[in-house]
Parts: structure tokens; sequence; C-alpha cells
């Protein structure tokens, strides 16, 4: 576990403890951001893409890549950014980095593994039984037994949805359910998208009602498995990462 740092809120001023996060690097390694010590923390008043990321080089095999910037917040309710060490610029002499290595960066495509010996084997599995749709609990339900089926067997519904709208979480797995009658929206993808990073996890987004074109686009892009519900209960790929996951399963990620 990386060591914590004192972090003074521009606010209050208080000090605070943080402790970096470590992400895996595409190499195995565990990668640690390197907080700037004595690095002046910024107030996150709005928040941009580019701004919320950070470029990171691994220290065990080279690789430089984009990691979501280390944030927290203060007791007095201030949220800031803690700058980290600048990654070196590369030299003409290093490669270039390896394809499919650490997160996609958001608005690009995400990497896909690399191919195998041979094509994967779809996963056999029975019919899916629906759970019939009159409640938005029965969403969650219906959901939560579609990724049983899907393979992710320690699904559990979170205790209280959460700020960021998680309603499911397993192992390897976190789900989002919109059970409203408008199209699901751009926002709820992304803040979805950055839970499963930092749970290290896939996430799946359910809706009832469908997705609006720029949220079907990002999914696309960030290559979030996306399935609409009818009111039988039987969720519907509506994406080409959504037909991966059904096709391959849980273990074919």
């Amino acid at each position: 576990m990386a060591d914590s740092v004192p972090v003074r809120c521009p606010t209050c001023r208080r000090e605070n403890a943080f402790t970096p996060p470590t992400f895996p690097c595409a190499c195995g390694a565990p990668l640690t951001l390197p907080v700037l010590r004595g690095g002046v923390p910024v107030e996150i008043l709005h928040r941009t893409w580019q701004a919320s990321w950070v470029e990171v080089r691994c220290e065990v095999c080279g690789r430089q890549d984009q990691w979501p910037a280390p944030e927290t917040g203060c007791s007095c309710g201030t949220v800031v950014r803690i700058p980290v060490v600048p990654a070196p610029a590369p030299s003409p002499a290093d490669p270039p980095p390896a394809s499919g290595s650490g997160y996609p960066q958001p608005g690009a495509p995400a990497a896909r593994p690399p191919a195998g010996p041979g094509p994967r084997p779809a996963v056999q599995r029975p019919v899916f039984r629906p759970v019939t749709i009159r409640t938005a609990r029965d969403c969650v339900t219906a959901a939560a037994q579609y990724l049983k089926w899907l393979g992710f067997t320690d699904v559990i519904r979170t205790q209280e949805r959460t700020a960021s709208g998680v309603d499911l979480r397993g192992g390897g797995v976190v789900a989002q359910i919109d059970p409203t009658t408008r199209s699901t929206r751009l926002r709820d993808i992304e803040c979805l998208w950055l839970n499963g990073l930092t749970d290290a996890a896939l996430p799946v987004f359910f809706s009832l009602a469908g997705y609006a074109r720029d949220a079907r686009a990002r999914a696309d892009d960030l290559h979030l498995p996306l399935f609409v519900m009818d009111l039988t209960g039987t969720p519907q790929p509506v994406n080409d990462p959504a037909d991966e996951l059904i096709k391959y399963g849980a273990t074919g990620r």
C-alpha cells in the first residue's frame, strides 16, 4: 500500500492525509501515481475530461499511459485535484507505447486485447429466465439476474444508491439501471465508466427507455456494454461490447 502524503485544503487550510491510488499497469506491475510532494492542490470547480487525466510512466516496463488524476475531498466540502510528478518527455530512442496498455483515454476507442492463438469459444449457457418488470425495483432485479446468467455469480444490490448511481456490484462488474421513461444521458455513461475504473471492474448499463445519441457514442468509444430492457425483463444488447459480453460471458473479458 502506498504511503499517505499531507494535502492542505486551499479553502479551510486544514491538512488531510491522502493515499495515492494504485492501478494495475498492462505489464502486471502495480503503478502508484507519483504525487508531487509540496505541490499545490487545485480546487475542482468545473470538470473537464482533459484535466481529469494525468500521464504517468511505469517504472517497471517504461510504458507511459493516461491514468485518472488523483482527487480527494476535505471535510469542509472542497474537492481538490492533487498534482503528480510530470512524466518525462519520451526520447527519440524510446519505442512507441504498446497498444492496449493502461486504461483507454476519454473519447478514444478502448483497446482490444491482443489476438490469441485462435478465436475464443462462445459460452454455452441455458435459456435466460426473465423477471417481469412492473416497478423500478423489478428493473434492478432483472438486471442482477441477467448479470448472473452472464457469469457474474456474486452480483449483489447496493445497500443505498450512491451519488454515482451504481445499483449492482459483483466480482469484476459494476452496473447501473435507468428505469425512467427518458433516454439515458451522456453523464450517466461517463459516471458509470469512472466507477468501473475505480473498482477495476467492467461497467455495464441497463436502460428501460434507451440511450441518447451522444451517450451511445461515448459508450461505443469506451467499449462499455449497453442493454435495453423491455417489460418482460429480457435485456437486449445495444452495441458491439454488449454482443461480445453475451457471446463470451464474464470469463471471456
